[in-house]
């Protein structure tokens, strides 16, 4: 099969085989269209790919942000670390910091071990928070912190733990409309 080319950034670049094909090397999702009518968001995808800033993306439910996330992991320098996903909305409120965090032995009734959160599991990798709009705002707080610092700090404990990952976050929510409310953080949406 001859290579396709696609112009970005001024310098002609090869079409990855598994976008074209809707074949991805990882994963079992298929990505309809990637040569065709979502060539502009592949472009998009690939330009952020190159750069470590957290991404956020934007969709309806069940239009594939999910794809698009795992395809800025595999082009970007992350692509060798884990690939892990979180959907904010499944997580019980009283649970998100133990989830997101970890949490230390002891920590609370049930604690009996150490865990690690989703962003230590994501060290090295990329992290896709899918539906971030859900947080509640005490979370969002912390989220911002991870994003600013690099850092978590586990449920119960004293020091932080370092995490280099790619933050790529999604929702089906109107965020600016939100931030206007109120209800989500605009230092954290900006970020």
């Amino acid at each position: 099969m001859s290579q396709k080319i696609r112009q970005v950034g001024g310098s002609p670049q090869p079409v990855p085989e598994h976008l074209i094909t809707g074949h991805p090397p990882v994963g079992d999702e298929r990505l309809i269209g990637g040569d065709t009518g979502l060539a502009a968001v592949m472009a998009r995808a690939r330009m952020v790919s190159r750069s470590n800033a957290p991404v956020l993306l934007f969709g309806e439910t069940g239009t594939g942000k999910e794809i698009i996330a795992r395809a800025v992991h595999e082009d970007s320098t992350f692509r060798h670390g884990p690939f892990r996903r979180v959907n904010c909305g499944a997580i019980a409120p009283e649970l998100i910091d133990s989830e997101l965090f970890g949490h230390e032995q002891g920590a609370f009734t049930g604690a009996v071990a150490r865990r690690k959160g989703w962003f230590e599991q994501a060290d090295g990798g990329t992290l896709f928070l899918d539906e971030v709009g859900e947080l509640p705002p005490a979370a969002q707080v912390r989220l911002l912190r991870v994003v600013q610092d690099g850092e978590v700090v586990r449920v119960g404990g004293e020091r932080p733990v370092r995490v280099n990952i790619r933050i790529v976050a999604a929702t089906h929510r109107d965020l600016p409309s939100m931030v206007e409310a109120q209800t989500f953080r605009d230092d954290l949406y900006y970020r």
